[in-house]
């Protein structure tokens, strides 16, 4: 489901990100196949220097379908970054993805708190986040975070996922991946 970035997956993701439903939501817009090489690069560098967290999701088959990151990681807090191509959309690759990257993000490299910044525009985006049953609309509630990220102009919505509210969804549902194996080494 998940592995570790590898620069051998950046033709297939890059197809996959240029698709004008997929691109206007990704964090990190590559321009070129070279420029999400490069980009690529800069990633697993900054993953080994622990700023952030990375991923390629897979299908069932082990082709890359998306990614899933955590960024600007400070205090054990950090902001998600999740896009799917679009032929994977509405097939509930995005749940199965964070729910392995949350559990190895909480569990085994000691994240606490998990925000998400959405496009007040994303709709598709916003309800799908608000299906999850851990998460908190955090407008209000992390004001300072809120004002930050909109800085320029009011266009986010702010979520937040908190390890314990997530580890409460996973002892009700079980759904706790406690094998890792799924992760593969670049």
């Amino acid at each position: 489901m998940l592995k570790k970035r590898e620069l051998f997956d950046c033709q297939v993701l890059f197809e996959l990100m240029t698709h004008p439903e997929v691109f206007p939501f990704v964090r990190h817009k590559a321009h070129s196949y070279e420029e999400l090489l490069f980009m690529t690069k800069q990633t697993i560098e900054a993953e080994e220097r622990n700023e952030l967290i990375s991923r390629t999701i897979l299908d069932e088959w082990g082709s890359p379908i998306g990614t899933i990151s955590l960024y600007d990681i400070e205090s054990h807090a950090g902001f998600l970054g999740t896009w799917l191509g679009k032929p994977y959309h509405g097939k509930g690759y995005n749940k199965l993805a964070k729910d392995a990257f949350f559990n190895e993000a909480f569990y085994e490299l000691g994240i606490e708190t998990i925000f998400m910044r959405i496009k007040k525009e994303n709709i598709r985006s916003k309800r799908a986040a608000e299906k999850l049953p851990y998460i908190i609309h955090a407008n209000e509630s992390r004001k300072a975070v809120y004002d930050q990220i909109n800085a320029d102009g009011i266009i986010y919505d702010i979520y937040e996922i908190p390890k314990d509210l997530y580890s409460l969804h996973v002892l009700r549902e079980g759904t706790l991946i406690e094998d890792t194996s799924h992760l593969k080494e670049a």
